[in-house]
């Protein structure tokens, strides 16, 4: 409207309307609502999408995965559950949730740190729209983490192809039921790592995979207590 808005106040009967004016009017001021209210939404959507394309970058997610998150915060948007919500919050959860869907290895702690949000509201997010739009979110395995994890931390490929042979015996002997899949995962490239001669600290490990270094104790120490290796020389 270049600058000018005309407001359409309350109509009531009476005055100086007629019948078919007060018709007019009214039908006016139900489509100034209408035209208001899609006016906010595109401008929430418009900031959601660039701040999915600023998130998404940051992170190197692929373009897909990026195009998935939108169409989940459309849904959303659609089913006006970003009301009373934070937009990056929303933004946020749908990146995840894309993440997951086509197996992205990105941590909840990783996608929240990028949107400047805490964990525990990336979570929040995450679970309200989970239900609300009853969606499917599986979790990444943890040998996309081990690859990886073992990528990051610049580890050869045997000890990589070790790491998911130990992964592989833990599954067997029910070590990783209950387990969060960065932990298990960060323990066998630990243990591979220590057995295939590249050893990488704990604290290395930890930092790469965002678990606690208590974590990767706690799970090696199963591993070790379980999983017998033979080495070859």
């Amino acid at each position: 409207d270049y600058g000018l808005t005309t407001d359409i106040g309350s109509v009531k009967r009476g005055g100086h309307y007629s019948s078919e004016n007060l018709a007019q009017l009214r039908r006016f001021k139900k489509w100034q609502n209408r035209l208001r209210v899609s006016s906010s939404e595109e401008r929430n959507l418009s900031q959601a999408l660039s701040l999915i394309t600023k998130v998404g970058s940051q992170l190197n997610l692929p373009r897909y995965v990026m195009e998935h998150a939108s169409l989940i915060y459309r849904k959303a948007l659609r089913q006006d559950l970003a009301k009373g919500r934070s937009i990056a919050g929303i933004v946020a959860a749908s990146l995840y949730i894309a993440c997951r869907n086509f197996k992205v290895p990105k941590t909840l702690d990783e996608i929240a740190e990028v949107c400047s949000l805490s964990k525990k509201e990336v979570g929040r997010s995450y679970r309200y729209i989970i239900w609300s739009l009853g969606l499917s979110s599986s979790a990444p395995t943890p040998e996309v983490y081990v690859v990886r994890f073992s990528d990051k931390l610049g580890l050869p490929y045997h000890v990589e192809k070790l790491a998911l042979r130990l992964l592989n015996a833990a599954s067997l002997l029910k070590l990783t039921g209950g387990r969060g899949p960065t932990g298990i995962a960060a323990a066998v490239v630990y243990f591979a790592s220590v057995i295939g001669g590249v050893k990488r600290t704990q604290r290395e490990i930890a930092e790469v995979a965002g678990v606690t270094e208590v974590t990767i104790r706690n799970r090696y120490k199963e591993l070790l207590e379980k999983i017998f290796v033979e080495i070859k020389i």
